[in-house]
């Protein structure tokens, strides 16, 4: 394939924007509802660390759309992490009745 650099970067903003798009409707419900039944705490803490050093990686090589996409990616997941972590301690500490 013969494309040009900025034609690149537009594939890697068009990519970049849409993952992360897709990411903003599980983000707005679950600290909307405070729902997180269904949520893996392990794979949200092994898809956030991933994204993590993605955006590391993004970093060391400099490429924006990497960064970008990464960055606001890493702050919706471990926002809804710290959201499952702190619902789950308050469910463990709730006595049954």
């Amino acid at each position: 394939m013969n494309l040009e650099l900025h034609q690149v970067e537009l594939i890697g903003y068009g990519a970049a924007s849409l993952t992360t798009l897709a990411f903003l409707p599980q983000a707005f419900q679950s600290w909307h509802t405070r729902n997180l039944s269904g949520v893996s705490l392990g794979m949200y803490s092994l898809f956030t660390s991933g994204v993590g050093l993605w955006l590391v990686y993004g970093l060391i090589i400099e490429k924006w759309p990497l960064i970008l996409a990464n960055a606001l990616t890493f702050i919706l997941a471990l926002s809804i992490l710290i959201l499952k972590i702190c619902c789950n301690a308050k469910s463990k500490n709730k006595l049954p009745i």
